[in-house]
């Protein structure tokens, strides 16, 4: 027999709460995964920060229904859907999908929601791509860290031409 209204307004609640944290939402048909299979993605999943939600397309409509940003989802919830919620690093996450996907080869990825948005597998793909936030950082610390060192050899160069010019000039005068 299903589950109770009650039981159901419970499920409900827990993937609000799952999506109240999601940086993003990709959504995967998984209608050939065993459960051997499903259970080996959400292993493979957890360490990026990844929650892997399998439910059905009602409740996960009906948890996303008063959240705007999240709405885009449901065009992607038909048939048997597999929702990964991530929280953490979204390029860790997604390669971590293509990790399971190259061993099972067996789900098809249908797209996702980001900032609101709906995007196909490729533009989720492309989002993967990214370098990640610690690089980022490292990439414009670098670059800020190059502008200081200019400008230190620049500001020590005027000084040091101000000496040579008086040491020329001096020199200059010795010699007449």
């Amino acid at each position: 027999m299903g589950k109770t209204l009650e039981q159901k307004q419970n499920v409900v609640g827990k993937l609000e709460a799952e999506i109240a944290e999601a940086q993003m939402i990709m959504v995967l048909d998984f209608t050939t995964l065993t459960v051997a299979e499903i259970t080996k993605l959400r292993r493979q999943m957890k360490p990026s920060g990844t929650v892997c939600k399998v439910t059905k397309n009602t409740l996960m409509k009906k948890a996303i229904s008063e959240k705007p940003e999240w709405q885009p989802l449901e065009t992607f919830l038909k048939g048997t859907s597999v929702c990964l919620v991530v929280k953490d690093d979204i390029g860790a996450a997604f390669k971590a999908y293509q990790g399971f996907l190259k061993e099972t080869k067996k789900t098809e990825l249908r797209g996702g929601v980001f900032d609101g948005r709906a995007l196909t597998p490729d533009q989720l793909k492309a989002i993967a791509d990214l370098p990640s936030k610690e690089v980022l950082l490292a990439q414009i610390a670098g670059a800020i860290n190059g502008v200081a060192t200019k400008l230190a050899f620049g500001i020590k160069e005027v000084p040091q031409s101000l000496a040579r010019a008086i040491k020329a000039i001096h020199e200059e005068k010795e010699a007449a």
